[in-house]
């Protein structure tokens, strides 16, 4: 009886740290903030600790994570759901502008499992310029439920202020924490105004990650597994110059 009780305290120790330790990973995007009509687009969704430059091998990935969808929208708001392919350490996507503007792409995934008495929503988003920004160079441009802009991206620039704005259930996010990280694995917390924008000046070159994560309180039943919340994380990268 000892023996079985010992096991299932040392079951539910390993589960409280070990929850905390899967859900701090990020899903992310990198592609190129500019393209060209015409011209195949590369698309790659990593899953790891940014912070760290911890990517985790595509094998690896936990759960049914890698069951992603992918959506680029163009800036006529038309809508194609793109097919990806694991590679080393990273699943691998492509797509064609035929358009002028903002292309947004927007990837996301609820966990299949639940991970001590949480729910599980990764988002991600990427924004890509083409010929110029009269059209799609907006965060309603965004399909997700969570999620992060900047309408200046493709622009950034080393000691240049950078502003952004964050989205939660289609309304503007205000009063929101906002965490930047930089390409040295630096961070800053950052409080979005009332009007959901954040802003921020870089420092260095490299590619710098905006993290906005929600607890959402609420209980339900996923996949026949008890949750008592709902944590949801949107990311979107900046390539400083």
């Amino acid at each position: 009886m000892k023996s079985k009780t010992f096991k299932l305290i040392t079951f539910a120790f390993l589960m409280f740290f070990a929850a905390p330790q899967l859900f701090a990973h990020a899903l992310w995007i990198e592609t190129k903030a500019v393209g060209t009509k015409g011209k195949a687009q590369e698309i790659s969704v990593y899953f790891g600790e940014f912070s760290e430059n911890d990517i985790t091998k595509a094998d690896k990935w936990f759960s049914d994570l890698k069951d992603f969808s992918l959506v680029v929208i163009s800036p006529s708001k038309k809508e194609t759901k793109l097919t990806s392919k694991a590679l080393e350490n990273k699943y691998q996507a492509f797509f064609t502008p035929d358009e002028d503007g903002v292309y947004t792409i927007v990837m996301q995934h609820t966990v299949k499992d639940v991970y001590g008495t949480m729910k599980l929503d990764y988002n991600s988003s990427a924004t890509v310029v083409v010929g110029n920004k009269n059209a799609g160079n907006s965060i309603a441009a965004n399909t997700n439920k969570i999620a992060v802009f900047s309408e200046n991206a493709d622009a950034a620039k080393k000691d240049s202020k950078i502003t952004g704005v964050a989205s939660y259930e289609g309304a503007i996010a205000k009063e929101t924490k906002i965490k930047v990280i930089a390409p040295n694995g630096w961070e800053k917390e950052l409080w979005t105004n009332e009007k959901g924008e954040f802003s921020f000046t870089p420092i260095w070159s490299g590619n710098y990650m905006v993290e906005y994560a929600h607890t959402d309180k609420s209980s339900g039943e996923h996949n026949g597994k008890k949750y008592d919340e709902i944590w949801k994380m949107a990311t979107y990268q900046i390539v400083v110059k």
